[in-house]
C-alpha cells in the first residue's frame, strides 16, 4: 500500500490492533470560538488543538529518545523547533511535567523506524532519526534541534506531536503545519538537500489541515544561511 493510499483510503490494511487507536485520534475538538494560530480564541478563551492521526509512521518506543538534537545522520536546512504546551484544565496556564513526543520525515520524505514495503520502500527500521521526547519546563515548553522537513505525495509538509501528563497518560496526538512561503523558498533555494521541488500538496488541499489549519499553523522564522525556528502553541485539556 502507498502512503497515498493510506491517506485516502484510512488504515484498513494496518490490522485492528492498529486501527483503533489511530481512528479515535482522528475526531477533530469541536470548536466554540475562532481559533488563532497561536491557539488561542478569538474571544480570549483557549481551546484545545485539533485532535489528529499519529500516522502510518509513529515512533515505537519514545521513551528510550529523549534527547534534544534529533538529527541523527540526516542533513538539511537546520531547524529549532520550539513548542509550547498550555493546559485548558488550569485555565490555559503553561503546562509544566508535560512529555512531548515529536517525529517527521527527513528531506527526502522518509521516516525512520519503517521501511521495506509497499507504505515506504527505503528501509530505516533499524535507526531512529528526526525522532525525540522532552519533558515541558516551568513555562510549559521544550525545545529540539532538527532539519527542515521533505514531504511526500499526498501531504503537506509537518511534524507529528503527541503529549503525554507526567504520569504518562495520552492527553493530545496533533500535528504541526509550516507556512507554504517558507516551504517553497526552502524546497527551491537549498537544493544541496532538496531535489524535489516544491511539494505537491498544499495545507489547503491537505486533508489533516484542511479543516483545522488556522490552529495548526506554526510561525517559522529565519534563513536558508542561518536555518529556522519554528514556535507553535498546542493547547491540551489536563
Amino acid at each position: 500500500m502507498q502512503r497515498t493510499d493510506f491517506l485516502k483510503k484510512g488504515m484498513g490494511a494496518l490490522g485492528v490492533a492498529f486501527i483503533v487507536p489511530l481512528a479515535n485520534s482522528c475526531k477533530k475538538d469541536s470548536l466554540v470560538d475562532e481559533v488563532t494560530p497561536d491557539g488561542s480564541s478569538s474571544s480570549g478563551t483557549c481551546t484545545v488543538s485539533p485532535t489528529e492521526t499519529a500516522g502510518p509512521f509513529p515512533t515505537k518506543s519514545p521513551a528510550t529518545l529523549q534527547m534534544v538534537d534529533i538529527r541523527s545522520d540526516r542533513t538539511g536546512v537546520p531547524l529549532s523547533v520550539k513548542i509550547n504546551i498550555k493546559n485548558l484544565n488550569t485555565g490555559c496556564e503553561a503546562m509544566s511535567g508535560a512529555i512531548v513526543d515529536i517525529w517527521h520525515c527527513d528531506k527526502d520524505g522518509y521516516y525512520s523506524e519503517y521501511g521495506g514495503t509497499g507504505m515506504q520502500q527505503a528501509d530505516f527500521t533499524s535507526v531512529h532519526f528526526l525522532r525525540g521526547r522532552q519533558v515541558t519546563d516551568a513555562n510549559g515548553q521544550v525545545g529540539f534541534s532538527s532539519i527542515f522537513p521533505g514531504w511526500y505525495s499526498g501531504r503537506a509538509p509537518h511534524i507529528h506531536v503527541h503529549i503525554y501528563n507526567a504520569s504518562g497518560k495520552s492527553l493530545l496526538v496533533t500535528q504541526i503545519a509550516f507556512p507554504t512561503s517558507v516551504c517553497d523558498t526552502v524546497y527551491t533555494t537549498a537544493t544541496n538537500y532538496y531535489t524535489r521541488g516544491k511539494q505537491d500538496t498544499s495545507n489547503t488541499s491537505d486533508n489533516i489541515f484542511s479543516d483545522s489549519l488556522a490552529q495548526e499553523m506554526s510561525t517559522v522564522t529565519g534563513s536558508v544561511a542561518a536555518g529556522y525556528e519554528l514556535t507553535h502553541t498546542i493547547v491540551v485539556n489536563g
